[in-house]
Order: C-alpha cells, then structure tokens, then sequence
C-alpha cells in the first residue's frame, strides 16, 4: 500500500511538472514581453531628473563660452597676450578635469544628490568672484573655482543612467549632449547682448539667480541615491557584454567602487596622492604650452630674457613628465586608484577615448580662435563687435542643440558604430573646408555648422561606446575617464591655437576698434593670416587621426561581437546537454 501511494505520488509529481513547462512557455514569453516593453520605456520621472539635472550642463556651459566675445575686451583691459588669454578657457577646464574623478569617487563615498548640490554652491561662488574681477590674477582664480562645476557631469550623468533602461542610453546621452550645446548658445548669444550692452562682468552676476534657483528644485525633487529597476537591468546587461569582452585584456585589477553612492566596497577612500600628482601634470603640461607661446614672440628681447624662459619651459616640461610618472605609479599601486589604468589600455575604449580627447580638443581651437578672428581689425580679421562674435558662432550651437538629441535617438535605432563613423567623416571635412574657406563671417558659420553636425554624432556615440563595452564593476570610473579626456582635449586645443596666435602676429599703425573710434593702445599686434591657417590645418589633420581610429574601433568591434556570439552558442549548447544527460525524475 505504501508503495502504492508512492508510485502514486511520484506520477502526480510528474504530471505536476509536465503541466508546468506547458505552460510555462506561454507565461514566460508573455512576461518576457511585458517586462521588455516596460524596460524599454522611459518613465515620466526619469524625464524630469533628465530636464533638471541637464540644466546643471546648460549653466556649467554658460559659464564656460559667456566670456568667448569678451576675449578681446580682456585683453584690452587687463593688456595681457593672447597666450595668457588662453587661460581663461584652460583655466576653467584644467580645474574640471582635476575635480571630476575627486568628484565622482567623493560621490560614491558620501552620494551623488549631496555632491552635485555642494559643487553647485562652489560654482555659485566662483561666479560671483568672476564678477567683481579687477586684474587677471583674480579672473583666473574665479575661472578655476567656476571649473570644479564641470564635475558635476559624470555624477548627474550617473543618477540619470540608473533611471534609464540600456536600449534608451544613447538617448540620455543625446539629451546631456544637447544641453552643452544649450548652454554655449546661451552663452554666447545672450553674453555677447550683455557684454555689448553692461561689460563683460555683469555676465558673471546674472546667472546667480538662475544657479541659486537650480539648486532649490535640486534639493527638492531629485533622488540621487536609489537605483531603479531599470539601472539594475542595464547594469547586467553591460556585465553580459563585458564578460564576452575580457578575455581580450589584460586582466582588470579587483578594486570596484560601483558607480553610485551604494557602493558595497570596503574601501572607500580618495586618491589624495593621485590627485595631486593628476592636476601637477595637467597644469605644468599647459603652462609649457603658454610659456612657448611666450616666448616665442621675443625674439627681440634679450638674451638673458630668452634664456629664464627656455629654463621655464624645460623645467615645466620635465615637471610635466615626471608628474605623470609618479602619477602611474601612484594609481597601480593605490587601493582605490582615482583613474582606473587598465580601462586606458582596453582596446575597445582605448580608440573611443582618443576619438572623445580629438573632439574636445579640435572644437575648442575653434572655440578660442573665432572670437579673435571676428574681433581683430580689418585687414587681419573682421572688424567685429561681440554680437557680430557671437552671431558667427551661433550657428555652430545651433546645428549641435538640434543634432545632439537627434543623435541620441539614432545611435538608439542603428547603432552606436555608424553614426561615430559618419560625425568623423563630417568632422574633418568640416575643419578641412574651414582651413580653405574662412574670408567672411558667413563663411566660418557655415563651416562651423557643418563640425557641430560631425561632432554631435561623434560625442553621442562615442560616449555610448564607453559605457556598453566598460565592465560593470568599472562603469563609473570610465565614464569618469571619458570626460577627464574630453577636458584635457578641451584644455590643449586652446593652447595650442594660442602658440600659434602669439608666434605669428603682424602690427597695425592706426588701430580701429570695433567701436569705430581710434586707439593708440599699445596692444596694436594682431594673429596674422598665417595664424588662422596653421590653426585651421592643425584642427584639420588632427580630425583625420580619428578616421583612423574609428576604423581601427571598428574591427576590434566586430571581434568583440563575434567573440560574444561565440560563447553565447557554447554555453546555450552546454546547457541544451547538461538537459539531455540529466536524468529523468
């Protein structure tokens, strides 16, 4: 009888589970169905963390290009050269690039909402000081204060990543990527009105309100410490994708610090050595640059002037080099490295990082130089004002404001590999045609339009690359790294147009300025033709490169792809004999 009742219970069982994987089939594709339709979705509040915290870009970038018409006022004001002019620019990114890996792992220690909310309170007071500037000394400091904001982006970039589902990624970068161009076209437009009409210091106190205002509705609606179901879904999804790619690398260290403020690493403690060494590297690095460009332009002064600036500038450049040594050194024997040494050698976000630098650094020589080319006097420029400065650069944010988004949306539908493809390609036919055409304002705005068309294309999908094909436990450092490069490029490319501006300048007897009135101000030297060229040529062969890359990127996708596929078809093929050698119940 009980083995009656056994044999009984072991049929039911068996019915049991028989019926379960009947209808186990059509349950699990309907859940599979509902639950991919809703992951794909992006929800309502997703929407509004993505519009408050991308205001954060938009006032950082304002504060970035507002002073771009004013170039030539300051140097008038302050009779400084054009390679300390650089600084204005350099010296607000540098401070960026510096404070955004101190930035994103204080944000994992202490959470990403409380972080964006106290380097909010530093930009606001790096502002104010940039308006009641009376010297150059304390401009640059306010710009090096006004920078540290620039980290707010991976931190603000993080909250949004864990609201987004992986497939609607590209489209939260299009949208982050379109308010820098919002904030520059704010910048330039309404600072070169303001400029024109108060100075140039009353574009500093007029976006105070605004910063105090932002950071009211920060603290009231945004929640930057808990992760959505949907971050959880894009986290495994990329850890999917990195698993496929890590046989191809070296090995990454064990160290992971997560990404967001939930860490579940012991070890949360910050880079003080490797900050430092970091920001000695950038800096000296840059202020060789200056100090070339410097010197270069007294051929006529004395020897023993030549001679202190060639020590200057072998001294920073040896500084430079042996900062960034000791800096390698520093991170591959720290515990919780502030810059993560073997994402920089991984051969999918090896050529997508210098793809990122070359955009930041080719834009930004456009940036600095087409003020200075509006600005200067006839013949060697156009003659213009700061709205005339402004007008010709408008087009350029314009075309970038619409396209980013747009660019988002395509990468989502096609790809993140052809639309990076095709931003390069524009990109550098953009430089090169603006290196040949740049006799007329029209001109240099439709040539501009055209880069912000390839660059717009090459930021979404380049950034997308980074963080679909960086390992999960790294995810947060490497997009950290992406926009430390973007700053380093953003920080050359300006210095590197001002070499240029200060070694090839021509004098003009009876100067004009843009107000129509004579001057007989002792800064009567201006870039020559020859400047703009050289510059133009440089933007151009350095676009070039990244065609290059992106091939380069290209093939080492396609084995990454194919790797994948590979083991998905082992392990789905281990799996289907693993149920086949198992033994009935």
């Amino acid at each position: 009888m009980d083995d009656l009742n056994k044999d009984e219970r072991v049929h039911n069982i068996k019915v049991d589970k028989e019926n379960q994987q009947q209808q186990r089939p059509e349950s699990s594709t309907q859940s599979k169905s509902e639950s991919l339709e809703t992951s794909n979705k992006i929800r309502t509040s997703a929407w509004i963390t993505l519009g408050i915290l991308g205001s954060t870009i938009l006032i950082t970038m304002y504060g970035e290009t507002m002073l771009l018409p004013a170039i030539r006022d300051i140097i008038r004001d302050f009779n400084i050269s054009y390679s300390t002019s650089s600084w204005i620019l350099t010296a607000y990114l540098i401070s960026g690039a510096v404070a955004t890996p101190i930035a994103a792992k204080l944000s994992d220690i202490y959470g990403r909402k409380k972080m964006v909310m106290i380097i909010l309170i530093i930009y606001i007071i790096g502002i104010c000081a940039g308006g009641f500037s009376t010297n150059i000394s304390f401009l640059l400091v306010a710009r090096v204060i006004q920078g540290i904001g620039i980290s707010m982006f991976p931190i603000a970039f993080g909250i949004i990543r864990d609201q987004l589902p992986k497939e609607k990624l590209a489209i939260g970068v299009g949208v982050f990527s379109s308010m820098f161009a919002a904030g520059s076209v704010v910048g330039l437009a309404v600072g070169g009105s303001i400029i024109q009409s108060f100075g140039w210091h009353a574009t500093f106190l007029l976006i105070v309100p605004v910063a105090i205002s932002l950071w009211i509705v920060i603290n009231r609606f945004i929640d930057g410490d808990n992760k959505s179901t949907e971050g959880v879904e894009e986290k495994e999804g990329n850890l999917t994708q990195a698993d496929a790619n890590t046989e191809s690398n070296t090995g990454h260290p064990p160290s992971t610090g997560g990404d967001g403020a939930n860490s579940s690493s012991g070890r949360q403690n910050l880079d003080v050595k490797g900050a430092i060494t970091l920001a000695v590297t950038i800096a000296s690095f840059l202020l060789t640059l200056t100090y070339i460009g410097n010197g270069s332009n007294n051929n006529s002064s004395s020897n023993v002037s030549v001679n202190s600036t060639q020590i200057i500038v072998v001294s920073l450049a040896l500084l430079s080099v042996g900062s960034l040594a000791l800096f390698v050194i520093i991170e591959r024997r720290a515990s919780s490295p502030l810059i993560e040494l073997s994402l920089l050698k991984h051969k999918i976000l090896l050529p997508a990082n210098i793809i990122i630098l070359i955009f930041g650094m080719t834009m930004f020589m456009a940036y600095q130089t087409t003020p200075i080319l509006v600005r200067s006097p006839h013949p060697l420029g156009f003659g213009g004002d700061a709205v005339t400065s402004a007008m010709v650069q408008l087009p350029f944010m314009i075309v970038f404001l619409v396209f980013a988004p747009s660019s988002g949306f395509i990468v989502s539908k096609i790809g993140n590999l052809k639309p990076t493809i095709a931003g390069t390609i524009i990109m550098t036919i953009g430089f090169f045609s603006l290196f040949m055409f740049h006799s007329t304002e029209f001109i240099v705005a439709i040539n501009l339009a055209i880069i912000a068309g390839g660059i717009s294309l090459i930021q979404v999908g380049a950034f997308n690359i980074t963080m679909e094909y960086t390992p999960l436990q790294f995810s947060g450092v490497s997009l950290g790294v992406s926009v430390v490069l973007v700053l380093i490029g953003s920080s050359i490319g300006p210095a590197i147009a001002a070499i240029y501006m200060q070694t090839h300048q021509q004098e003009l007897a009876n100067r004009v300025d843009s107000g129509g009135s004579s001057s007989s101000s002792s800064n009567s030297s201006f870039p020559s033709p020859i400047s703009y060229d050289l510059i133009f040529l440089t933007a151009a062969l350095i676009s070039a490169i990244s065609i290059a890359l992106v091939i380069i990127l290209k093939r080492n996708m396609t084995q990454s792809q194919s790797t994948f596929k590979k083991l998905e078809i082992e392990a789905s093929s281990k799996k289907r004999n693993d149920r086949e050698d198992s033994p009935p119940i």
